[in-house]
């Protein structure tokens, strides 16, 4: 898949972390409700605060108005400069107060406190409001936010002596204010920490939640191409079970699909080494009883055309027994690889002859035991096509060692010729199937493909490296088998 494809993935909604989804919806819903948790909190601090002051101007109005009594001419106003100065002392909270009578004439106090907007005021009852004073030294520009009480009282004798006094008291808001925010602060705070140790506790879930995804995830990407094993997920919650059922089944359907492909290749090899071995030796009777040339080279091409299938199809049998299926039906057991080695090269020593290579057992690199734990069939047929690659493409007058050597807990098996080698950026390539390492008409491509295949099988690797001075290194590396 391309950068694009990928971002573009990437950007749709349901390409996005399921954890990641799961802890905003989870957490919005908390960081709304701790907001207006604020909000409301703070809207009722500043309620409780404003009753608490509000009670405190009526009463300071109500003592205010004790202190000023009427006479006959007029009123006197027992309120001396000290208990004034008591109340005016504290810049951040002071009281202001305004007596006037008949109201709106000034008697006594602040002149700047706002007056009450009522049209017809209740004798005796308390009015409160919010307004604005102006700061003094100032010049008026600057004007301060108080909480005020008006109340207005009669006084002198019923009848045409009767006369009304307005009496209001001030307080700034600033420490009512104050007194919200530090309640709200006292109880954002905890409710904050709480939040945050719910916000612990989701993500802890939703982690824990998830876990059975994570564990069907790495069961995934943890498994070989060609595994097609069912996963085993039972003890997960029925929803990763429903995914997993399906995975399964999906699992199910390729296995079933490639080992009838299998199958049929390994049933057409089979039917096809029995005609392909007669022809072979038929040819080479004919080419024995033949004196005509032109007639033995058509016999001759005919001959190699056969050997050559009758080698793909032995190949074949061969890759078909490497496959995973086939590999965990068969028996493994501690395997000496340098006896299987040695008895190889033995064997190869005609064919080797006849194609004018030197092969050898180096016996001096090869000492002491190399056992390791496998199928000793397969093991034996990816070192057999090590050695067969070797003669066929080392050249004439080539050399071909094979050793084997105990290496850190592994065993390691080389097949070294100084023929002309494979150029370092073709090597990988050459495990691929099909892939021949020069077009001779000879071999069938799928050597080296066996080899990896069975190599992998029993948990190694298999290399192509460098000869020194020249030529050819073909490497097997396997785990050694446990002693005892």
């Amino acid at each position: 898949m391309t950068d694009a494809g990928r971002r573009w993935l990437a950007a749709m909604p349901g390409a996005r972390s399921l954890h990641r989804q799961l802890f905003v919806w989870l957490l919005l819903p908390q960081v709304v409700l701790w907001i207006a948790a604020a909000v409301f909190t703070y809207d009722l601090a500043l309620r409780h605060a404003n009753e608490a002051i509000d009670a405190s101007l009526l009463q300071a109005s109500r003592a205010l108005a004790r202190q000023v009594k009427p006479t006959a001419s007029g009123l006197f106003i027992d309120f001396p400069r000290s208990a004034q100065d008591i109340l005016e002392a504290d810049p951040t909270d002071r009281v202001l107060y305004t007596v006037s009578s008949p109201p709106g004439q000034f008697l006594l106090g602040n002149p700047n406190l706002p007056p009450p907007r009522i049209e017809k005021p209740a004798l005796g009852e308390p009015y409160f409001y919010d307004g604005l004073v102006a700061e003094p030294g100032r010049g008026g520009q600057a004007a301060e936010r108080v909480r005020v009480v008006a109340l207005f009282l009669p006084f002198g004798d019923v009848g045409a002596s009767e006369g009304t006094m307005l009496v209001q008291v001030a307080r700034s808001r600033a420490n009512r204010e104050e007194l919200a925010r530090r309640i709200l602060i006292d109880t954002a705070l905890p409710l904050s920490v709480l939040i945050a140790l719910m916000t612990v506790i989701v993500w802890a879930g939703i982690r824990a939640g998830l876990k059975p995804l994570a564990l069907l995830q790495r069961q995934v990407e943890g498994r070989a191409a060609n595994d097609l094993t069912p996963i085993g997920i039972d003890t997960a919650p029925p929803e990763v079970r429903s995914l997993a059922r399906a995975v399964n089944t999906l699992l199910a359907e390729v296995r079933h699909s490639v080992q009838a492909q299998k199958r049929f290749i390994s049933d057409a090899a089979h039917q096809l080494r029995t005609p392909l071995a007669g022809l072979k030796s038929q040819t080479e009777l004919a080419l024995r009883d033949a004196t005509d040339a032109p007639l033995r080279a058509r016999l001759q091409l005919v001959h190699e055309s056969a050997a050559r299938s009758a080698h793909l199809v032995n190949q074949l049998l061969t890759l078909a027994r490497a496959e995973p299926e086939s590999a965990d039906l068969q028996t493994r057991a501690p395997v000496d690889l340098q006896r299987v080695a040695r008895e190889l090269a033995a064997e190869m020593v005609p064919r080797a002859l006849a194609a004018g290579i030197d092969l050898g057992f180096d016996e001096a690199a090869s000492s002491g035991a190399a056992e390791v734990r496998g199928i000793d069939l397969l093991l034996r047929e990816a070192l057999a096509n090590l050695i067969d690659n070797a003669i066929r493409y080392a050249g004439r007058g080539a050399s071909v060692t094979v050793r084997v050597r105990t290496e850190a807990g592994e065993v390691v098996a080389e097949v070294e010729d100084d023929g002309p080698g494979v150029p370092a950026e073709e090597r990988e390539h050459m495990f691929e199937r099909f892939v021949r390492a020069a077009q001779d008409g000879h071999g069938c491509g799928l050597g080296l493909s066996i080899v990896r295949e069975i190599v992998e099988r029993h948990a190694g690797q298999v290399r192509l490296l460098s000869a020194t001075p020249r030529g050819l290194l073909a490497q097997v590396r396997l785990p050694a088998a446990a002693k005892g």
